[in-house]
């Protein structure tokens, strides 16, 4: 497959070997969430945005696993370097307990490890003063233990504050924090003391003029912990987390007076702030971490999907000093997810890819704004984290279906918005395609279609 030619090919989706796979997938697994019915072939043509699945239909994928494959498929920036690595068994290890390296000593390396990963990670932290990491196996886990730190940090802390419309994970600890469907959360106990109060999306939300209700009558986060009125006493909470711009909860953007606001409260009570960049982090805004775009002062980041291996990070002394206070059995352990971590943040050091983000975004946003209809109300996002919402949730779906009729993969969030996740590394060329086939898929539609 030639990426700079490359071009969208497909039939009826799910093709009839597509459909073979997924029953016989779905004949063993647990329900789960999937976006498409659309099953990768490994072993056929695939470059950066293009895929081809297992019926031979070629794909442009603006999905990037929800980011979890930041620069696409069999990437050259990445993949050129793993080629070098002869695959070893195990491939992953107890990496709380044992150490791996290659070669006499990490200066001379022949591969990156667990070890250069953590160091990669509070190099482009360091802006935080972050200079500790906790490896885990994914973003559930890098949550998890980012309450957990803070916790011990804050003890006897009894309180944590999430923000409405958020998504941290679907453990039972994460889902206490996850504000945005009540179908992920149902059935299910909670920690005690979690306080919600309302996220500020940029619409020209501030004080004055504030439809979100986060503003009313003074921001609800100073009110909660005013020392005449407020009902939690800022001194036990052990954390307040966010997500810089929420994901799953429609890709909401936050105003420039809520950040100001959360960095200001959370610095007059000297409250660890939690940042959940499980989605938004390593490059995808056109910053290492959408927080260096806002005003606010992260203690602690939680990072995965791009890494491809889950990360905590923060200061040493927010850590607990007693070695069993963290474990986790592929914690640190994993040679090949630690591995491409290590190259994806080179590659976008080495290729100048947050600057490609940026302008790549900018290029994708201008066509949108320029050729969508009336009925798409919202066009907006930082580098390659774009979000498109519609009037209804219905055409919402009917476009998401209408583009993967034309071979280009995207996917929902929120109540009516879609979100386009391109690799970090797009062309100009690429864009152009990718949006062409959106507008497609949205004039298909139509302002007056009657969706399902």
């Amino acid at each position: 497959m030639d990426r700079d030619t490359a071009e969208p090919d497909a039939a009826a989706l799910p093709g009839p070997n597509a459909q073979q796979w997924v029953d016989f997938h779905q004949e063993y697994s647990a329900p789960s969430e999937y976006s498409h019915e659309f099953v990768w072939d490994v072993t056929r043509d695939a470059d950066g945005p293009f895929v081809t699945d297992v019926d031979g239909n070629v794909l442009l994928d603006f999905t990037c696993h929800i980011g979890a494959a930041p620069l696409g498929y069999n990437n050259e920036k990445v993949l050129g370097k793993l080629r070098e690595f002869d695959l070893v068994e195990p491939m992953k290890i107890a990496g709380q307990d044992m150490y791996f390296g290659s070669g006499p000593s990490p200066d001379e390396a022949d591969f990156p490890g667990s070890s250069h990963l953590m160091q990669k990670l509070t190099d482009v932290s360091s802006q935080y003063g972050m200079d500790t990491v906790f490896l885990s196996n994914s973003g559930a886990e890098a949550m998890e233990n980012a309450m957990k730190i803070t916790h011990d940090y804050r003890a006897p802390a009894k309180y944590g504050v999430a923000f409405g419309g958020s998504f941290h994970g679907r453990t039972l600890g994460t889902l206490s924090l996850t504000k945005s469907k009540e179908v992920y959360t149902r059935h299910y106990p909670e920690i005690s003391g979690i306080e919600t109060v309302p996220f500020c999306a940029d619409r020209g939300c501030d004080a004055d003029s504030c439809d979100c209700g986060f503003f009313a009558g003074g921001s609800q986060l100073r009110n909660m912990l005013a020392p005449e009125g407020g009902h939690v006493n800022p001194d036990e909470i052990a954390f307040l987390t966010l997500e810089p711009i929420q994901g799953v909860g429609g890709y909401r953007f936050p105003s420039e007076a809520f950040m100001e606001e959360v960095a200001a409260v959370t610095d007059e009570y000297d409250i660890p702030l939690v940042v959940d960049e499980i989605q938004s982090g390593v490059g995808r805004t056109g910053e290492i971490w959408a927080s260096d775009h806002y005003p606010i002062e992260p203690d602690v980041i939680a990072s995965a999907k791009a890494l491809r291996v889950g990360a905590t990070i923060s200061r040493s002394e927010v850590f607990p000093s007693e070695k069993n206070r963290l474990g986790s059995t592929f914690g640190g352990g994993d040679i090949l997810g630690s591995m491409m971590g290590a190259f994806t943040l080179e590659a976008i050091r080495e290729h100048d890819l947050l600057d490609n983000a940026t302008r790549r975004g900018e290029q994708a946003k201008e066509l949108l704004r320029d050729d969508a209809p009336d009925h798409v109300e919202d066009v907006r996002g930082k580098g390659l984290m774009l979000a498109v919402e519609f009037d209804t949730a219905e055409r919402r779906s009917a476009v998401v279906q209408a583009a993967l009729e034309r071979g280009l993969l995207t996917l929902g969030c929120g109540k009516k918005t879609i979100r386009l996740l391109p690799p970090l590394d797009s062309t100009e060329r690429e864009i152009e395609l990718g949006i062409g086939i959106f507008l497609e898929a949205i004039e298909a539609v139509g302002p007056s279609a009657k969706v399902a």
